[in-house]
């Protein structure tokens, strides 16, 4: 059963609108959650804001968004002075620009969104959109208000359904040439790229979801699982640490890295 959308609106493109529906592409619903509780009586500890100075709580009817434009000193922004920048509609994803879909890099995307049509009358709407962007390689740029916050979107068309990836802002993209540019971009030693490329074919096996399994949630489970049973919780297993010397011949690390990796090949059938 596919979970419930998490958010209802509108598509719209030109004089185009069509309703749709969005869920998030991915889910955090199965992760261990702690609450935190007061050891003495178990019960569950409230957060609430109090004022850094006087050390009192603070209504929230007193709460209110501030600017630091010096020390101790802010600008402060009331409820309406913000909304007032944001969209007009907070449930309308207006496409208002299209770009060559290689043209984003995967740096800008942030967390990605299902969206599909929400009736049989506007889903042919929602098809010919999807379409249209598929067959001129485009995808489409949107704004939208999610997660109580205004976001950059970017609309991919995918088999049935198009992708909503929200996007990562400018100024929180770090870019990569500030970072690489003292690596040395020399030619490798042929003779070590032979072994890490053979090294790399020993390793290969097709993608499976299982790879990136969380042994740290399963782990939780098994203590939550004993402690439930009133068993004592299981023992940590052992890390196993490798201490290489600071002195390494890269050749030989290689060939002894790939005749382990036969060993462990021959073993395995």
């Amino acid at each position: 059963m596919a979970p419930r959308s998490s958010w209802k609106g509108y598509l719209k493109l030109s004089l185009v609108t069509c309703p749709v529906a969005m869920t998030p592409a991915t889910t955090e619903n199965e992760k261990v959650r702690f609450h935190t509780l007061n050891r003495k009586t178990n019960n569950r500890v409230v957060s609430q804001y109090v004022d850094a100075v006087s050390g009192k709580p603070v209504n929230e009817d007193d709460e209110v968004k501030g600017y630091q434009r010096g020390e101790d000193d802010f600008v402060l922004l009331e409820d309406d002075e913000l909304e007032a920048v944001g969209l007009e509609s907070t449930r309308t994803i207006d496409i208002d620009m299209f770009v060559e879909a290689d043209s984003i890099r995967w740096i800008w995307y942030d967390k990605p969104h299902y969206l599909v049509p929400d009736d049989p009358v506007g889903e042919e709407a929602f098809s010919v959109i999807r379409d249209a962007m598929a067959s001129t390689g485009t995808v489409g740029i949107s704004r939208l208000v999610l997660y109580r916050r205004e976001r950059a979107v970017m609309l991919e068309p995918r088999g049935k359904g198009i992708i909503l990836w929200t996007l990562r802002y400018g100024d929180e993209v770090r870019q990569p040439e500030e970072f690489f540019r003292n690596i040395d971009d020399g030619e490798n030693d042929p003779e070590l790229m032979r072994l890490v490329t053979t090294l790399i074919e020993e390793r290969s096996k097709p993608w499976h979801p299982d790879m990136v399994s969380d042994p740290v949630q399963a782990r939780l489970l098994e203590i939550i699982s004993a402690k439930k049973k009133g068993r004592k919780r299981p023992a940590k297993a052992k890390a196993e640490e490798d201490h290489p010397s600071n002195v390494v011949d890269i050749m030989d690390v290689l060939r002894k890295s790939i005749s382990s990796e036969k060993t462990k090949k021959t073993k395995g059938q």
